[in-house]
């Protein structure tokens, strides 16, 4: 193989670079085809500002150093060079000589493509040659904008686990594709949420220590194949969202680490740099180039995957210096707080950007604390994103369910604690994986009673999920009532679909989806007082709730159009106890027939089919001066009532 040539880099290309404002960086630098005074090959550009030498290596010159030297680019800190004759899929490292001459094999940080592992070398990929067929789905992303006003219900998958094959094999991107999308659309979900899908080394870790930021996992297939996927779902209805791992890096020599032998991407300051936690680093968002870095991979997911959103991961660790550090462990910012400035400059600017070339894209933080204004706008203060998980919602619901019915009355303020908040962000309802792992137990699990009260007992608790505004969020396997504890080394308990029960939870979500979808009232005002009312929250003694989702006629305040027509209401009225309640009266806003259009409790769930005939009349009592339902409530279970 030739050796290689200097190449040139456009200066208005370094220049954006610097200014860490180049959102397509990946075609710049990394490993890309490229031709040169008439010659087929490969161009390297990597940015390692304080090497002595960099050179390229591989398996096509058993990985010796100083045979293929990379050029420096001006002093942009950007080395490159051309490889004539290098081909499609041959693996490399980038060789780097630090200030002390030590030379270390690492990771391109721009790598298309990697082998399988255990192996960490990146292969030489192309970006160019897929031909997309979701251009009406894109269209339509765009025209509607955030889903906002309609219904939202994600099935967050780890790919590796969902289902494996008859050897134990992991299913490949195409598998995925024929398997897990008509199963989640005949769940009637919206989304699929993939637990984070770039390359990382460690099975253990389920991507969240991110090694190959802009490579889709080699353990399913090659980049195309997870294009297809994306493709695949465009064209079955469903949008998929994507986890994102910007707040820290493992340390792994090989990696992004020291990556030139100083601290390059992450702050030279253990008190910044490090995370104590996870034992990673954690990225500088103060320095232009690491900016740009991110910047370009959160676009590069969106713009070369489609990808219809991305959550980020462990956004508290980012917004503050002190997360998980004793006093004199960290170094507060310029104001003397604990704020980290760069952090939130960095989140703004990225949600800017996003929601700037991708109208329609969602982004959405994992952040665990009471920061204000994460999910508002950045005109008004906010950071900027579409949704904010509700960990609040999360932990004090499960805290109440996990309780013996016989003590849930001195405990309603748990579950009514909620709604205080519930529209100071547009909030999504998470019963993620982390509910399921690390000695918690699966969701069926840690429902109290026996066998059949606690399988009531979980219809029970995703019925007040899918009833409580905010859009929806639930981990794999807990559609059928998973009894294990989710492990990423096996698949999940498929076997429990040949049971009843199984089949009557799964059977159960896929109703309350469909009314999710089907009834305005249960989404078009999902983060605004408009669309929620108590009708009685004060049973604590019988732990019974009631309220009501509404979605009155919503209009342009400047233009006076109608931008909503107004819909029929939904009730929704909980029994909290396995003791049935017959002639239970609660409020209703006006007289008439009212059907039953969901009952948890139903035989076809698995339940004992305690009801009301599917009908109700409401009627007038002169004693309370207003309208109301006579109901039985059926045992551990939520019943849903429209205007006939």
């Amino acid at each position: 193989m030739a050796a290689t040539k200097p190449v040139t880099i456009p200066e208005f290309d370094v220049y954006l670079f610097g200014r860490g404002e180049h959102w397509d960086i990946y075609r710049i630098l990394g490993a890309h085809p490229h031709e040169q005074d008439g010659e087929h090959g490969y161009r390297f550009a990597v940015w390692a500002p304080n090497a002595q030498e960099v050179n390229i290596a591989g398996d096509f010159n058993e990985w010796r150093w100083g045979e293929f030297p990379l050029y420096p680019v001006a002093s942009s800190g950007i080395w490159a060079g051309f490889l004539p004759g290098m081909e499609q899929g041959v693996l490399y490292k980038i060789g780097i000589k630090d200030q002390n001459g030590r030379i270390v094999y690492k990771t391109d940080p721009y790598a298309l493509h990697t082998e399988m592992r255990p192996g960490n070398a990146a292969r030489t990929w192309t970006l160019d040659g897929y031909e997309w067929n979701d251009e009406q789905w894109m269209r339509e992303r765009r025209e509607k904008g955030l889903p906002l006003n309609r219904a939202v219900s994600i099935y967050e998958v780890h790919p590796g686990s969902w289902r494996r094959k008859d050897d134990g094999g992991f299913l490949s991107y195409n598998n995925l594709a024929d398997q897990l999308i008509p199963y989640v659309k005949q769940l009637g979900f919206t989304h699929i949420q993939l637990m984070p899908v770039a390359e990382h080394p460690l099975d253990e870790s389920w991507g969240y220590q991110t090694s190959h930021y802009f490579a889709p996992t080699s353990r399913f297939g090659a980049p195309d194949d997870f294009r297809t996927f994306v493709d695949r779902c465009h064209g079955a209805g469903l949008g998929v969202l994507l986890d994102w791992v910007p707040g820290h890096f493992p340390k792994d020599e090989w990696c992004l680490g020291r990556f030139d032998g100083t601290a390059v991407y992450e702050h030279s300051d253990p008190r910044q740099g490090e995370h104590p936690d996870w034992g990673t680093y954690i990225f500088n968002y103060g320095r232009s180039e690491v900016r740009n870095f991110l910047f370009a991979n959160a676009l590069y997911w969106l713009k070369e995957f489609h990808i219809d959103g991305i959550r980020i991961d462990a956004v508290a660790s980012m917004l503050y210096l002190d997360y998980s550090r004793e006093e004199g462990e960290w170094v507060p910012n310029m104001f003397g707080g604990r704020e980290n400035l760069e952090a939130i400059d960095f989140l703004k600017e990225l949600n800017r950007v996003v929601h700037e070339h991708y109208p329609g894209a969602i982004m959405v933080a994992e952040e665990s604390t009471a920061w204000a204004g994460v999910s508002r706008p950045l005109y008004v203060g906010g950071l900027g994103f579409t949704f904010k998980w509700n960990m609040g919602w999360m932990h004090d619901t499960l805290e109440y369910f996990s309780k013996d019915p016989i003590h849930r009355a001195h405990h309603q303020n748990t579950l009514t604690f909620s709604m205080l908040y519930a529209f100071t962000e547009n909030f999504v309802l998470p019963l993620s994986h982390d509910e399921v792992v690390h000695g918690k137990g699966a969701l069926l699990s840690k429902m109290p009673g026996d066998m059949w009260q606690q399988q009531a007992n979980l219809r029970l608790l995703y019925s007040y999920q899918w009833a409580h505004p905010g859009k929806k969020l639930l981990f794999m396997g807990g559609e059928f009532g998973q009894w294990n504890e989710w492990k990423e080394s096996g698949q999940l308990d498929w076997v429990l679909m040949e049971f009843p029960t199984h089949q009557g939870i799964a059977r159960c979500l896929t109703d309350l989806n469909r009314i999710l979808v089907d009834e305005p009232a249960m989404h078009r005002f999902d983060h605004d007082w408009q669309g929620f009312q108590w009708l009685d929250f004060s049973d604590y003694a019988n732990s019974v709730l009631s309220f009501m989702r509404l979605a009155p006629e919503l209009t342009n305040p400047d233009s006076g159009e109608t931008v909503f027509e107004p819909a029929p209401s939904v009730i929704w009225v909980f029994n909290f106890t396995p003791v049935v309640r017959k002639e239970y009266v609660i409020p209703a806003p006006h007289g008439g027939l009212w059907r039953e259009i969901f009952n948890s409790d139903s035989s076809a769930y698995g339940g004992s089919n305690t009801g009301n005939a599917g009908l109700v009349d409401a009627r007038y009592n002169e004693t309370s001066q207003g309208w109301g339902l006579n109901l039985t409530l059926p045992p551990l279970a939520a019943m849903a009532f429209k205007p006939a």
